[in-house]
């Protein structure tokens, strides 16, 4: 398991988490509730982890809400231990994803 989605998903479990403005933007526009992403944090799984960003560790997850799936970029800002930031949250293209939606298809 990611290290990065561990952390996140203690956070979030925990309380310790915000939705940034482009989050709140990106997550209207999808038709995707926080509180569905919100909720569905402890089975979510990492698709693609960023440890060592320089904004801050962050990883790619991948949700699901009952109109399908979403990925979700979580992150902990730089040099903080908390919070969990949802940064974006949108429905993948399905012609750029695996059928799963975990591996890219096209660069």
């Amino acid at each position: 398991m990611s290290e990065t989605l561990r952390r996140v998903q203690t956070l979030v479990l925990g309380g310790d988490f915000r939705v940034s403005e482009h989050g709140f933007d990106e997550l209207e526009q999808d038709d995707i509730l926080a509180s569905d992403v919100i909720a569905g944090i402890a089975v979510t799984i990492a698709i693609e982890d960023y440890p060592d960003r320089t904004r801050g560790p962050s990883v790619l997850a991948l949700h699901h809400d009952a109109t399908g799936p979403i990925h979700a970029v979580w992150a902990i800002p730089a040099g903080e231990r908390r919070p969990a930031v949802l940064v974006t949250a949108y429905r993948p293209a399905p012609n750029l994803w695996d059928s799963d939606f975990k591996q890219r298809t096209r660069p």
